[in-house]
This record gives structure tokens, sequence and C-alpha cells, in this order.
């Protein structure tokens, strides 16, 4: 099973200790030593709420109810970030392959999250309560709606690590008046969408009252208007697509509609943004037909074409439709495709994601529905994504797949192939077969019982590694990653030519209800399965066997691993790589060799079934040549792993039969002498006494001899009080280490002058204790240290400062988490759960927890696992050098040269990103450049439009002083210190400035003698020069905006005079353009 045998590490390989690691020796533990960090994470969590998808890195991040986003990546790559403020996440989008994350708390917080550095890169706190957020796709550029109908737009400097507020800010009033309509006050925006085919020339506002404005931002005008009015249209479509069946009618109920319908989701229906699809409270769907002419203008007459309503149940009672997703068929021209919602089923009726398959090809007053699936749900709907199969090609196939998020923390995924079995099927409702979010490490399927982290090079052996043949299971699981999970994104960390020799410094072994046990390489913060073991061999039936695993430990000198199960059977597992052609079964009355087939690759040398009661605590003794057992009955029992055989069964250890929970051995040379003589197959260590310490739940210590079975001491440890032990430790203390006790009347019995440990601690629920152990093996069970603890525990640990410095770790039943030193338990510092992970302590988590002796904690809650490094000095991972990237710059780099290559081809952009070729075919002006430079225009463009405000001229200049004066804006062709900012339609010379070839054309446009004013609209000017005020208010502002412009101008003037200075060789031009600014008319200045 195993492919390779121990190595033995070279010196250079050897870490140094960590007192040289710091600097420090013998130092004392301050609470300068906590840190409390998540090193790893594992799992979806149980409050997963939001979805979010970058197309082209291949990731997927989920955020939940309590503040935290996990962002899924291939090849086991996770990441875990946590926000400051267990709140809600509104909103979850990627900024597409920039390696940036954006999210909106429910306290209207807006963060941005930088993967490659895995932390919190900027946040804005936003006055009003957000209701509306999203983002020009493939841009760092976001548009915010909120409650009082403002829209906002931000934009996030990746250079600066900020988030901008950006001029461009429009009230409802100014697009009231630009449309040329009426708002009600206060009218939330409850969606903003970005115009697919605009450049953010466009953006699609919805409200509250299920009002629907396409505006334009360049021209500050409206270019369509839609809402409850053109409901009141007779002869509109109504198509019904309930019980699997699709009727059409003309529905003359529609001008009976109410007045306002409320709106609850929307998305884009087509890939040029001439159809939308609204969701509204009552469980209708509208599609809208949002179609432009080629003069740009909206139809004027409103016509029963521009809206078709789409009913999902015929029920007079329905859920709203509160999710809308639209996947685009390009075999029907952007004229069909699918639209996924969940929502608009009659109340009461079972929970389903509905899949219409729409075709309008012959217009959207003859639109079908080709087809319906209603996809049964693996428990309640959280959220859905649609998945393109492509990385970052989109291909003319009509293929989709889903992710589909639902409580408690459960991701499915539906593939293309699924979906078109459900198509196919002619059922209405369906549970397909969908591939689940597995985790690396399972914790609820199947369920994990019992985890210890084991260090392997501890003792000079490092673990080999073992075949994939070994484990079906994970075999199924890769298969299943590599041919249809499409998430794919990360890099893993690039080991180096001695790590990548499958040295395996490190495992977590977890074992499970199903009687399985599981290996995991945890040398690096990626963990990797590496085998799974289970006893099933033909021919040998053992009553016990399949029970669930209820105890573990590892010899990691002879890397023989102790299983123990429920059911009171105990297994041997050999790691070492070779294969065991027979098993010994050890029963309480006989002992039996089977054989095994060779393809079998049995690893299981060894089993006992020697009582039936559960198997409460394993510890090897003797490097691995013993193995002590408690049970949950009380009774102890140690094993010879070589014969094998059973070398005792004590009696019951507690009169109370309370459980073994704790075990430990203590060996004792014999410096006498006296041993006898020892067979060449026995070890040096095996002439020299053990004692087994042996802990029930009762906290009764008893110390026994692990060969003979001798009681030497046995009470409790509290004989007037009733305690609940939790564990014990031996602790040696290394200035006693080396030093023998030369009192002979104090030593215990048949043990002369040995070597003992310094100190016991016992840690119980409510109190800890501190005993000599020299006093417990004379049976004086007096501690010499207290410690009452405020509240109960429920799990500690000891971990190691440096060779003599000891700390105590202890997580209460609250979940909070206290470091204490040792031996004098004084706090060094607290931290909880709550605050590293956002975790309740729950019960019989304690089972799955474990500790390295760094201080380093194994944790498991529910679908969750986790790593928590709680020591500032402790870096096993050897953080951040090895943790993977989140951020693949080559695959980012790739995508933009594709986008380059394929805007060079004079044909169809069927290899560019979508919303790359919608971009550029919204962006005038913009030529066949490279894919970076591309991306810039772009940028520069949005940045053009943004950094203005709205009805204003595009150089930003006041508008209250050209009020006074009675002129158009001021038109100042040189360029000062910001690019142009485009202009509006207004002020046509824009566009005859991009016409220009040369900058002398550019300086002289505009200087002729029959320069006239601009005209303008009644709207333009009342929205431009609006006031409010008195006189007196009206002329202190025009007096500070004079001034202002007198500012500006000297600037001008001063630009102008270092143009002229640095500019010899255009004299001539200089000369020209002076004659040229003489003939201009005043307003021109």
């Amino acid at each position: 099973m195993f492919a390779k045998l121990f190595q033995k590490p070279s010196q250079s390989q050897s870490p140094p200790p960590s007192s040289q690691l710091d600097g420090t020796s013998r130092r004392s533990m301050t609470s300068a030593d906590l840190a409390p960090r998540v090193a790893v994470h594992y799992g979806i969590p149980s409050t997963a709420s939001v979805l979010a998808f970058d197309p082209i890195q291949r990731l997927l991040a989920v955020g939940t109810l309590d503040g935290r986003i996990k962002v899924i990546g291939g090849d086991n790559i996770e990441l875990l970030l946590i926000s400051p403020k267990p709140l809600p996440f509104k909103n979850l989008e990627f900024l597409q392959n920039q390696g940036f994350l954006v999210s909106v708390s429910n306290e209207n917080e807006i963060q941005v999250w930088d993967l490659e550095k895995r932390c919190l890169s900027s946040n804005l706190q936003w006055e009003s309560s957000i209701t509306a957020f999203s983002l020009i796709i493939g841009t760092n550029y976001m548009y915010v709606g909120d409650e009082y109908g403002f829209l906002s737009v931000l934009k996030y400097d990746t250079e600066e690590g900020n988030i901008l507020q950006l001029p461009y800010h429009v009230p409802p009033n100014l697009i009231a008046e630009g449309a040329g309509i009426t708002l009600p006050d206060q009218q939330s925006i409850v969606g903003v969408l970005s115009h697919p085919c605009s450049c953010g020339n466009r953006v699609l506002i919805a409200y509250e009252n299920g009002l629907i404005i396409l505006w334009d931002v360049t021209e500050d005008i409206s270019v369509h208007i839609k809402g409850y009015k053109d409901l009141q249209l007779k002869e509109a479509m109504t198509v019904n697509v309930s019980n699997n069946q699709s009727q059409t009618s003309v529905n003359d109920s529609l001008d009976n509609e109410e007045a306002e319908k409320e709106i609850s989701s929307l998305c884009w229906a087509s890939p040029d943004g001439s159809v939308l699809a609204v969701g509204y409270v009552d469980g209708d769907i509208f599609l809208w037909n949002l179609s432009v002419s080629n003069n740009g203008k909206q139809k004027t007459q409103k016509s029963p074409d521009d809206v078709v309503k789409i009913q999902l149940s015929s029920g007079d009672r329905r859920l709203p439709v509160i999710v809308l997703h639209w996947s685009s068929n390009k075999a029907r021209n952007g004229c069909g495709g699918q639209l996924f919602a969940y929502g608009g089923a009659e109340i009461g009726s079972e929970e389903v994601l509905t899949i219409l398959d729409l075709d309008w090809s012959s217009g959207l007053t003859k639109l079908k529905c080709v087809n319906r699936v209603d996809l049964t749900l693996h428990g309640s709907f959280a959220d859905i994504i649609i998945i393109p199969n492509a990385r970052y090609k989109v291909d003319n196939s009509p293929e989709t797949s889903l992710f589909v998020l639902t409580n408690p923390g459960q991701l499915h995924f539906y593939d293309y192939a699924s979906l078109s079995i459900l198509k196919s099927d002619g059922v209405k409702n369906h549970s397909v077969h969908s591939s689940q979010y597995n985790s690396v490490i399972p914790t609820v399927e199947p369920y994990m019982t019992v985890g210890k982290l084991y260090v392997i090079g501890s003792e000079g052996n490092y673990f080999g590694a073992l075949p994939q043949t070994v484990s079906p299971a994970k075999q199924q699981s890769e298969n299943m990653r590599s041919t249809k999970w499409p998430l794919t994104g990360g890099v893993p960390y690039q080991m180096s030519t001695t790590e990548s020799n499958n040295i395996i410094e490190r495992i977590y072994i977890g074992g499970y209800q199903d009687g399985t046990v599981r290996i995991f390489d945890a040398t690096f913060p990626v963990l990797n399965l590496v085998a799974v073991l289970g006893f099933e061999i033909k021919g040998i039936q053992i009553d016990g066997t399949s029970g669930s695993i209820s105890a573990l430990d590892l010899c990691s000198a002879s890397l023989t691993l102790a299983v123990g199960n429920e059911f009171g059977c105990i297994f041997l597992y050999s790691l070492q790589g070779n294969t065991h052609q027979t098993v010994t079964v050890v029963t309480e009355t006989k002992n039996e060799v089977h054989h095994c087939l060779p393809e079998e690759r049995n690893h299981c040398s060894a089993i006992f079934s020697i009582s039936t009661s559960p198997v409460c605590a394993l510890h090897f003794a003797t490097s691995g040549v013993r193995l002590v057992v408690g049970f949950q009955s009380g009774q102890v029992a140690v094993l010879d792993t070589r014969s094998p055989s059973v070398l005792f069964v004590s009696d019951y250890v507690s009169s109370s039969r309370s459980p073994v929970i704790s075990l430990a051995v203590k060996t004792f040379p014999d410096t006498h002498g006296n041993s006898v003589k020892k067979p060449d197959n026995q070890t040096e260590s095996e002439s020299a006494k053990e004692i087994s310490f042996v802990l029930t739940r009762d906290a009764h210590m008893t110390l026994m001899d692990s060969t003979t079975g001798n009681v030497i001491s046995s009470q409790p440890m509290h004989s007037n009080e009733k305690i609940i032990a939790i564990n014990m430790y031996l602790l040696d203390d290394s200035n006693m280490s080396s030093q023998h006790i030369e009192d002979e009347d104090m030593q215990p019995p048949n043990v002369d002058n040995k070597t003992v440990a310094s100190r016991i601690l016992l840690c119980c629920e409510e109190a800890l204790y501190v005993y000599p152990l020299k006093s417990l093996m004379q049976g004086d069970y007096n501690f010499v240290r207290e410690l009452k603890l405020e509240k109960p525990c429920a799990w500690t640990t000891i971990f190691k400062r440096d060779a003599e410095k000891y700390g105590v770790i202890l997580v209460y039943q609250t979940g909070e988490i206290e470091i204490r030193s040792f031996p004098e338990l004084e706090p060094l510092g607290k931290t909880s759960m709550m605050s590293i992970l956002r975790w309740n302590f729950k019960n019989n988590m304690d089972k799955t927890m474990s500790a390295s002796d760094k201080g380093q904690i194994t944790v498991v809650n529910g679908c969750e696992f986790a790593f928590v490094s709680l020591l500032a000095f402790e870096n096993e991972f050897r953080i951040p050098e090895t943790l993977p990237s989140l951020h693949d710059q080559v695959l980012a780099a790739a995508a933009d040269a594709d986008v380059n290559f394929s805007q060079n081809q004079k044909k169809e952009q069927s290899g560019v990103p979508g919303f790359v070729s919608n971009v550029i075919k919204g962006l005038k002006g913009v030529k066949e450049e490279a894919g970076i430079e591309a991306r810039e225009s772009v940028t520069a463009h949005l940045e053009r439009i943004y950094s203005r405000f709205p009805f204003s001229d595009p150089y930003n200049l006041n508008d209250l002083e050209d009020l006074v004066l009675q002129i158009d804006d001021i038109d100042i062709d040189i360029d000062i210190d910001e690019p142009v900012p485009f202009v509006s339609s207004s002020q046509t010379i824009s566009d005859d400035i991009k016409g220009k070839g040369t900058q002398r054309e550019k300086l002289f446009e505009g200087g002729t003698v029959d320069t006239k004013p601009t005209a303008r609209t009644r709207e333009e000017i009342i929205a431009k020069y609006r006031k409010t005020g008195d006189a007196a208010g009206a002329a202190s502002q025009a007096k500070e905006k004079l001034m202002e412009r007198k500012e500006k101008l000297e600037k001008l003037s001063l630009r102008t005079e270092e143009l002229q200075n640095g500019a010899e060789n255009y004299a001539s031009m200089a000369t020209e353009l002076a004659k040229a600014m003489e003939k201009r008319k005043w307003w021109n200045i």
C-alpha cells in the first residue's frame, strides 16, 4: 500500500530548535506570544448565503450570514476571509481577472478583498442603505443605488488600494427631469445593471415601484422608460408555462393591473441588452423590449410588442420571483436562451428551481417556451450562479452549467449533460444527479468521530507516500473534479527538489462513523488525501469490525497505527509501505491467522476483539512494542503488537466503572543492572520498568506495571468531591531529568533510583491541579498547585515554548480560549472561537480536537475543518512561503493576449470573453490595439465619463458663473491637468476633435470668425443652472465661483507660459494660434 519506506532526513533538513528560531533561550511566555490566526480552512460554512464566480480565474466565492467569505479553487486550494464585523453580505462580486473581490455588508460597508495578499484591501462606509449594487463587468467600476433613489459610481484604485467615489452622482429628481417623468418621494433603487454593449455609457435603473429607466450617462437623458403605464396596454401577450405546458394568449386584463408592481429581481435576457427579464413580488415575470433604433433613439410610440408576461403558475397566490439568471443560446442569434428562476410558484408548493428554454426568433410577441424543467433542490434555496464551460473562451455551443447553493452550506454543480437529460425526460419534477462539493477533509459525509494530528519527523523518520491504488474513494473524487468540476483556479505552491521527494513531515488522521480511517498529508497548508483504510477482506467475518471509530494512536517510531471502535475492536495497521499476506485475529478464547490475496492490498496486521465495550483511549509504549488500551467499562488491557497477543486485561480501575479517558506511560531504566538477560529480538528498553498511568472520567488515577498488570497505586484524586476529569499530562523537568532520587526510603515499590517526571498536570472541568510524580508513586495524592476555573472547561492541551518552557491551552464550553503558563498557571491571553472562526462550541467538538506541541489546534464544526495557530512563534506551515496563489497572473496575461488576438481578427469575436467583446463594441473610437491597451482605453473612457457631474460640461467648470454671464460652457481646447472627459451630446465639438488627425488641427478647432454659442434645450438649461436659495445666497455663490474661475484662468495662463517656453520648434504654430485667438468672440475666451 505504501510506495516508499522511511527516509532519514539529512542534517540540513533538521529544523533548528525553536529557541534558535526566535533568538531566545529559556525566555518565559508572555501575552505577546498570543497571535491567533487561521492557517488552514476547508469546507463551506452552514451559514452560506450568496455566490460569486470569476469565469476567467475559475474561482468561486461563498459569502455567509456571519461575515465570512469562502474562496474555492482547484487542487484543494481554499481560503477563508473574515470580515471585521459578523454581518451578512448583501452582495458579492469578483473584479474579474484582477484578483479582487467586492462585498457589501448589511451595514452598508463596501469592502474590497485582495486575494493575492489574502486580506481586506479597502473599505468604504456608505451613509445610506444600499439597495442595489453591481459592477461594470471586466472593470473596477461599481454602481451603487440607495434607499433614496440616488445612483452613485465608485472606482477601486488598484494601485493605491482605495475605493473612490466619482463625481458622477445622480439624484432621483435629475433622472426624473431628464426622463420627463415624475417620481414619488424616496423611491429606492432595487436594481442597477450596466448595459452589456455600451462600455458603461448606459445603465439600467429599476425603482421599487416598478419603474425601469435605461439611462445614457454621456448624454444625461433616458433612452427607455418602462413601468406600470406600459402594463395598461391592451393586447399584450401572456405566456403561461404552468403544468409543463406553454400557452400563449392575448391578455386584455393587463389594463386592470395595479398601479405599481414591485420589482424583486431582474437580469438581461439578451447579449446585446435588447431584452430585460424582470421578476415581481406577485410572482409574474416580464420580458421588456429595450431595443434601440439605428439612430440611438427610443421608440416614441408604445406598443404591445414592448412587453411579454410569463406565468410559472396559474394560482392566485404565488411566491415572489427573487432570483433571475439568463444564459443566451448563440444558435438563436441572441433571440432565445435559458431563464433560471426561483419563485413564481404557488405558495405551499414544492421548492424548485425553474429552468425555461425560451425562443423568440420570430419576435418577442411570438415567444415560445420550448421546454421547462423544475429542479428539485437538496435543501432550502440560498443562491444560484451560471457557469460558462470554457476557462476564458466562450464557444458557440449552447451548453450551460450552474452552481446551486442550498442550506445548510450545500453546494451542488449541475453540468450541461445532466441538464440535457432533464430536458429530454419530459417529467416536470426532477431530482437529478449532481456533483456535490466535497471538502478535502470530509466531516459530515462520512461523519468524523475522532481526529488526531501527528508530527512524523520528530524522531528522525519521515512518512512515505501512498500509492493511488489504495483509495478508490480518492480516485473517484479526483476523476469527478478533473472531468466535471469547473473550479480550477489558483496556483499551488511550487515545492523545491527536497520537498518534492514525497517526504511527509506531518499527518492528520480522521476516524469515521462508517469504520474507515483517512490519512492526510498536512506538511503544507494545502492538505492532500494520502490513504483510506478499512477492513474488508474476503472470507474473514469478524463481529464489530464495521463499528464507528472511537480512538486513534500512532507510533511515529514504527509507523504503526492503532484504531479502536465502538464495539471494542482494535486494529493494527502498518504504514511502512508493505502489505500483509496474513491477518492475526485475537479474541478472548483463540488466536487465528487468516491469509489474504495479494490484490486485496491488506495493511492490517492484527485485529483484537477482547471486549465488547467501546475503546476510549489508546497509547503506544516501548517504541510501539506494547499498546495500552482503555475501555468505556473502566478496564485496561496491554497488548503485545509483535506476537500479537494480549499481555493482560485488568479489572475495573474505578469502582464506579467510569470510562478511561486518558493514558500515559513512563519508562524507568533499571539502574541496578539486575535485569535478566533478554532475547536478541527484544529491545533494550524492554529491560526497563514501564508504569502506565490511567485516568478515568471521575478523576480516579491508577498506576500499574505495564508488563505484569500489578497495581502500584490507585485512588480518587479528590475523595471528598465529585469532579469530571478531561485529560492528564506528564511533564518532564529538565533540571531533574538526569538526577536520581537518592533517598531509597522514598521510592515506590519495585522502583529503585529511577528517573521520574517531575510533575503531572490534571485538567478537570472546574479546576487544574499540579502533582509531583514522586508523590503519586508513593500514594500521596496531594496537589502542589490548584487553579479554580471561572467557567466549565471542555478541552485542554500542552505546548512547548522551547525545550524547557511549557504552556497550557484551555478551551471552555463557551468557546473561549485561554493561554496559561506552566507551572505558574498565570493567564497570558484570551481569545475565542467566535472571534477566530465565527464558531460556537458544540457538544462532542472536543472529540475531533487535537494539537501539536507548538500550539497548533485542529478543530471541526459541522462541514468545516480548520487549523488554528494560536502562538506568534509557531509557523510549522512556513506561511506565507508555502501558501498557494489565488490569482493566476499567467492566466490573466493569457486572457489579455487572447483579447488582443481576437481583436485583430476582423470577424466575429467568438474567442473573446463576453464582457470584453461587448465593451469594445460599445466604445467609440477605440482602435484595434493590444489586449492590455484595449483595457486601458476602456478604463480611460470610463474615467472620462464618470469624472464629471451630471449635466455638466466635460471640463467640470462652474455652472453658476455661466448662468450669471448668460453664456454657454467655456470650451478651452488645451489639455491642462486631467484627461479630456467624454463630452455630452449637446457639444458635438467632441466628435469633431476625434476626427482631427494632428495636434495643429485640434488646437485651431473652433477658431473661426463665425463661431457662435451652442444652442441648448429648455430642459438642459433648467437642469444645468437650477439653484436653490435667496438672491443674497446666489450672489455670494456667484462671487465665490468667479474667484475660483480666476484661479483656474491664472493656472491656465501659467501653463500656457510653460508650453510657450518649451515649444521653440512650434513657433509658426503659435503665431497662427495667436491670430486665431484674436478673431474669437468674448464667449470663446
